[in-house]
């Protein structure tokens, strides 16, 4: 039994050990890619088994699907030519032949047979009524008793039947289909036709393996294209990472440089702030551990230095006492003061800052201030002035924390302004605020410097005294006046500070 060539269909013999082979390096490829290539653990291996088992699971099914599909398309195929060849065939012979002798009717087969000019394709045997070969276009089979089912039910039940399995005379897979003769109306004989099937499962392993390798080539394209996206993720993960220990580990103010405008790219937006807000957080508290020590030790060294003094001179000279006592009275004003700074500050902190609320007469307690400083700044060469425009309305708020906030922005204007040699201050109303406007004419505060200027422990110009809590502890005390502390300011032109607070209006807010 050769080749099987019917109509467009053409079964040809293949190379299997080829295929094979390229299967196998294909299969090694893949382990090489996927499993030799350091991704045991961490996203890669979790994003690749989670993707790569679904697409593994999604081309198995289809892979099985198709080889099942082509066997059944390739068997159906041969199975209906050559059921309909048997069939057409044995009808010829019934009507053509049911006038004619046995005789002849026999000869006629034999004839047939040996013409048949298909025997390349199949085998055509004429099988007798005791089921025994008569008649065969090879030879061999002639004489011998076929143990197929499909001839007995073609004698038996007088209809084509077929059969696909292994021939017992030849341990051959075949599939051969036999049609009853009949000769005036009973069953004579069986006319069978015999074909190969190696060649159909052949086509159905090479269809198969076909299958397989792009199913394999798939599987190799995803998981690369998966490779390629993770690397695109885990790379300027693994930057962020790294910059984060550098972080940790004390390199305050390490950046990354941004690849992608993605999620990856605003983390590492949020890293770089992150870290420059460290850099800037561990300068502010450096500078302020730097600034209080300063602050702490200069009146300390001068209540100590005095002491000293008036014990070792002559206490009989009364100004030099008294002088030496108002530098100390002076100075221990000073350490008070910056005390409670710090009690205030830890009060902010662990949200312990209470307010004592009351109706309070927001523009006698500024005046008050004012005229406080006019006199000292005047001392120190700075001309204060004060300015209101028409009535302003009662508010509720704590008195001595508003005091303080205007103090604290006094200050800030002559330690920060005070070379303008003036300061303008006005309260105002107006969209229903009251507002506290404190103005100076010195150096200004630098553009980059604004953001951080209302943060604890900032101070843009490093050199001059304070500790730098006192603009962050009265914008918290506005804060909680439900107010805004808003801050002006142009290098060279000076620094206006608004503080707007809420009154009421017929009893509501």
């Amino acid at each position: 039994m050769g080749k099987l060539k019917i109509g467009k269909f053409k079964i040809e013999k293949l190379k299997i050990g080829k295929l094979r082979k390229s299967a196998r390096r294909l299969r090694n490829f893949f382990k090489r890619v996927l499993i030799r290539r350091p991704f045991s653990r961490g996203i890669r291996r979790r994003w690749l088994i989670y993707s790569l088992g679904l697409v593994f699971m999604i081309v198995l099914l289809a892979v099985t699907a198709y080889s099942v599909a082509a066997s059944a398309y390739y068997i159906s195929s041969v199975q209906s030519a050559v059921y309909s060849r048997a069939t057409t065939t044995a009808n010829f012979f019934s009507r053509w032949y049911t006038n004619s002798s046995y005789q002849e009717y026999y000869m006629s087969a034999t004839r047939y047979a040996a013409e048949f000019g298909d025997k390349d394709k199949l085998e055509l045997q004429f099988v007798s009524q005791f089921n025994r070969v008569e008649v065969s276009s090879v030879g061999p089979a002639v004489g011998t008793i076929p143990g197929t089912p499909d001839v007995r039910e073609a004698l038996s039940e007088g209809r084509v039947s077929h059969f696909i399995g292994i021939e017992p005379l030849t341990g051959e897979r075949i599939l051969s289909v036999s049609a009853p003769l009949l000769f005036n109306n009973q069953v004579v004989g069986v006319m069978r036709y015999l074909t190969s099937m190696s060649q159909v499962d052949n086509q159905i392993v090479v269809s198969a393996g076909t299958a397989v390798i792009l199913g394999v080539i798939l599987m190799i394209f995803v998981a690369s294209s998966n490779l390629f996206f993770i690397r695109s993720i885990l790379l300027p993960i693994q930057d962020v990472n790294e910059i984060a220990k550098k972080i940790s580990d004390g390199s305050y103010g390490a950046s990354i440089d941004k690849k992608y405008d993605d999620e990856i790219g605003e983390l590492v937006d949020t890293i770089n702030n992150m870290s420059a807000e460290i850099s800037l957080a561990e300068r502010i508290k450096n500078e302020f551990i730097s600034s209080v020590s300063h602050e702490l030790r200069t009146p300390l060294t001068a209540i100590a230095g005095w002491g000293e003094t008036l014990l070792s001179s002559n206490m009989n000279n009364v100004d030099e006492m008294r002088k030496g006592i108002r530098i100390m009275l002076k100075e221990a004003i000073r350490l008070t003061k910056l005390v409670e700074e710090m009690l205030e500050f830890t009060r902010m902190e662990g949200g312990r800052l209470v307010l004592q609320i009351e109706p309070l007469d927001i523009r006698a307690e500024f005046e008050e201030v004012v005229y406080l400083y006019i006199d000292t700044l005047a001392n120190e060469g700075i001309l204060l002035t004060y300015g209101e425009a028409g009535e302003i309305p009662e508010i509720e708020g704590d008195k001595a924390r508003l005091r303080q906030v205007f103090i604290n922005v006094l200050d800030n204007a002559a330690k920060h302004g005070g070379d303008g040699r003036r300061i303008d201050t006005a309260i105002f109303l107006r969209d229903n605020m009251v507002n506290v406007r404190i103005q100076d004419y010195g150096m200004g505060i630098p553009a980059e410097e604004m953001p951080h200027i209302k943060k604890k422990f900032y101070k843009a110009n490093t050199k001059s005294r304070g500790s730098g809590i006192g603009l962050a502890i009265s914008d918290e005390i506005v804060r909680l006046h439900d107010g805004a502390l808003s801050i002006e300011s142009k290098l060279g032109e000076g620094t206006t500070v608004t503080i707007s607070l809420p009154h009421k209006i017929g009893g509501l807010v």
